[in-house]
């Protein structure tokens, strides 16, 4: 039996991750300890994820397991002894890493390297995909020059067309406490694959969505969003008149190129993954996306103050993507998304 490692398996990529790799034939163990309630309280809970993988899903294996445990990693890495590590467990939030730094950093960059430093010495020829973040790339993309259009802000600057590159700078940038541990990770992931020639790939993650993201207000952008237009919950939008702009991905596109990084795995490489420019859209966009689907008018309020480090534009550019790996692209639209995430969250609300 083929054996691989995901860690965050209760969450929304893990959790997609579990699905995908189980219908390939894969044993999938599990690696989470529902910290998201820590971070963000009940609504963050994703006992229920668990709880149905477990139920659906005969060679899966919960282990009640936190990262930051570093014997534990250690020994559990050597006892599975995996044939790819699928790290996406973090603390997410960069407005919740201001009240809980050393939380944030413990998790995503000590986390990250007890991970990776059991796969060195148990596993060092098995792919390590790591769930990093444009946030790495701090405030930056914001002094690109923009242009205001009537629902959304957009690149003014043809060099950026199809979005950001892998080459952008990360350096000389306000990150939030959030994205500097996310760079931290990010580093320490390449550098284990330069410096021991391991196979890994950081995943420099846009918004990433789905049916089964537990999205609260703190992240999870369009799963919360949904929730708020069904149950009537006033929305807040900080700054640059709801009109900033992400790339949105579906889970199960991310855990496709998961695999196809797998069945032909590069040293220490990186990519912007994201949506692209066809799968992005403002708040104000989002607001009537939605609404087409529930038929119920948004409820929000704006503040003036953007939130610290905030993207005003940011859309991957996946050509690099795109071009190591031909036989994966996107497969579900923008609309489609979210027509998912309204459906589910309908569901989870009436039952």
């Amino acid at each position: 039996m083929k054996r691989i490692v995901v860690t965050g398996s209760s969450g929304l990529i893990g959790s997609e991750v579990v699905i995908f790799f189980s219908k390939c034939g894969f044993e999938v163990h599990g690696i989470d300890n529902n910290q998201r309630a820590v971070f963000f309280g009940p609504q963050g809970d994703t006992r229920w994820n668990q709880q149905r993988l477990q139920k659906s899903i005969p060679d899966f294996y919960h282990h009640e397991m936190d990262i930051r445990n570093r014997q534990g990693m250690i020994s559990l890495i050597e006892e599975i002894c995996p044939i790819c590590i699928i790290h996406a467990a973090a603390q997410p939030s960069h407005d919740r890493a201001a009240d809980i730094p050393f939380d944030d950093f413990d998790t995503n960059a000590a986390g990250t390297l007890n991970l990776l430093e059991a796969a060195r010495r148990f596993c060092p020829e098995s792919p390590f995909i790591h769930m990093s973040t444009n946030k790495v790339y701090g405030d930056l993309p914001n002094s690109i020059k923009l242009k205001e259009m009537e629902t959304r802000w957009d690149y003014d600057d043809p060099q950026y067309e199809y979005g950001i590159p892998e080459s952008f700078s990360i350096d000389q940038s306000k990150h939030s406490l959030f994205g500097a541990s996310k760079v931290a990770a990010d580093i320490m992931v390449q550098e284990y694959g330069r410096y021991f020639n391991m196979p890994t790939c950081c995943l420099r993650g846009g918004c990433l969505t789905g049916p089964n993201h537990s999205g609260v207000e703190l992240h999870g952008f369009l799963s919360y969003l949904v929730k708020c237009n069904l149950e009537g919950i006033e929305y807040k939008i900080y700054g640059y008149k709801g009109k900033q702009v992400r790339d949105n991905i579906h889970s199960e596109d991310v855990a496709r190129f998961m695999f196809e990084f797998y069945k032909n795995p590069r040293c220490s490489e990186v990519y912007n993954l994201g949506g692209g420019k066809e799968n992005s859209c403002s708040i104000m966009e989002a607001f009537k996306i939605v609404e087409s689907f529930t038929g119920k008018k948004q409820v929000y309020t704006y503040i003036e103050q953007n939130r610290i480090g905030d993207h005003i534009c940011y859309y991957s550019d996946l050509r690099k993507m795109e071009s190591h790996y031909p036989r994966w692209d996107i497969t579900k639209s923008l609309k489609q998304t979210i027509g998912e995430i309204v459906e589910s969250w309908s569901r989870r609300l009436s039952s």
